[in-house]
């Protein structure tokens, strides 16, 4: 595995993980007053790691990195919506469902028809992740929110791999984070929030980690990876909520989840041995 997926895979760990968190988090502040401080924490890390390479910063990056901030802000605004009336491992699994959605938007957007082992791979993580997901063919509220985030994280993925490779990684990051900073306060701003342990231990999480490391690391990596392969890494975050919520609140799944772990699985293997033939 190159180190550009093992960064990618690292990322998915991470996001993994924050799932429980950001659930926690909600019985003391609202969805976009959280967005607006976890956000505004990782902007003003960003313009601190960057300050220098700001200068080099013009409008066609501003509204570039305006219009991969928009797609970036709707995922997790419903993502963290939908936190409020689901678990955190069944937001995991439905986020991860952004790994079907990415080859047809590659499609469309950008004229790439992805190989057939990718295919192969996304369809694996189709099945695995409808293990995971459907206990019954039904989705409550927060599952539907989640589920438009997922949508809204696929074209935040393709976006990402159109105009990673014409920018510096830090200013194309540093513009969609302030963008989601700026529509978080518009929406959250006014909200009271509690600055307990909780909140604060789950703001820095996500503001450090999941936000300024996982998006520069994000950006980067896919400069050399397709958007496809990406969102086929991106596909073990939900595996990664899974262990988070059995570890950290003890929830207990079932045999049919673990087989749609193992499936998920297979398709990054199946688009690893694509790179190899």
């Amino acid at each position: 595995m190159k180190s550009t997926d093992l960064g990618l895979l690292g990322v998915a760990f991470v996001w993994g993980f924050t799932f429980v968190a950001v659930k926690e988090s909600l019985e003391f502040a609202s969805p976009f007053t959280f967005l607006f401080y976890r956000f505004l924490l990782a902007f003003l890390l960003l313009f601190i790691i960057s300050i220098k390479k700001l200068k080099k910063m013009n409008r066609v990056i501003l509204r570039h990195g305006f219009l991969v901030g928009i797609f970036l802000f709707l995922g997790y605004g419903f993502q963290t919506m939908g936190l409020q009336y689901t678990t955190p491992a069944n937001a995991g699994f439905i986020t991860g469902l952004s790994v079907i959605i990415v080859p047809f938007l590659s499609v469309f957007a950008l004229k790439v028809k992805p190989p057939l082992n990718a295919w192969i791979g996304v369809a694996c993580a189709l099945i695995g992740l409808f293990f995971l997901s459907f206990e019954k063919f039904s989705m409550d509220y927060g599952d539907f929110l989640v589920l438009l985030g997922a949508c809204s994280f696929a074209t935040h993925l393709i976006l990402v791999g159109k105009y990673s490779p014409r920018y510096d990684p830090f200013l194309l990051t540093t513009a969609q984070i302030g963008t989601v900073t700026v529509l978080s306060c518009l929406l959250g701003v006014r909200s009271p929030v509690v600055f307990n342990h909780t909140v604060v231990e789950a703001l820095i999480i996500t503001a450090v980690f999941a936000t300024v490391l996982a998006f520069l690391i994000q950006t980067a990596a896919q400069q050399h990876t397709p958007a496809t392969r990406t969102a086929v890494i991106f596909a073990m975050e939900p595996v990664f909520a899974a262990f988070s919520s059995y570890v950290l609140i003890h929830e207990i799944f079932p045999v049919q989840k673990i087989l749609g772990c193992i499936l998920i699985l297979l398709g990054m293997i199946i688009t690893e041995i694509k790179t190899h033939t």
